[in-house]
């Protein structure tokens, strides 16, 4: 089993995605940025590790949000999220094509890799939640 962390980055109410570039497994469908967890590594160490490398940025990791186990073909990956805010540097994309800022209730309208699907799921079911409070 592949272990993964992915960051649910926040900023002005929107979150941050990205989308695979060319080339890469699952390219074209967007994800919540990260990756794989080095062995001896913590997820929250791996997340400041993999954004900087990334997207250039520094951030803090916050709490943990959820986890998802997902099957593919050729490999069951094992993705935890954590809440994150950049708490420096300008985004500059290595591993993806392009990113976007977007408001939870638009989120849906993009086409997510597997794994990250229960993440935007959560996020929307939590926000109507907090809407309704």
């Amino acid at each position: 089993m592949i272990k993964v962390a992915a960051g649910i980055i926040e900023s002005e109410n929107r979150i941050l995605i990205a989308r695979r570039k060319e080339g890469k497994h699952l390219a074209g469908l967007w994800e919540f940025p990260g990756g794989k967890i080095a062995i001896g590594e913590t997820p929250e160490f791996c997340l400041k590790r993999e954004l900087y490398e990334e997207l250039g940025v520094d951030v803090m990791v916050g709490k943990f949000f959820m986890e998802n186990i997902c099957k593919y073909a050729e490999k069951t990956v094992q993705l935890k999220s954590y809440k994150c805010k950049i708490i420096s540097g300008d985004i500059a994309l290595k591993d993806h094509d392009k990113m976007e800022w977007v408001a939870i209730s638009n989120i849906s309208n993009f086409n997510f890799a597997p794994a990250d699907i229960p993440f935007v799921t959560a996020l929307v079911n939590e926000d109507k939640f907090n809407r309704k409070v």
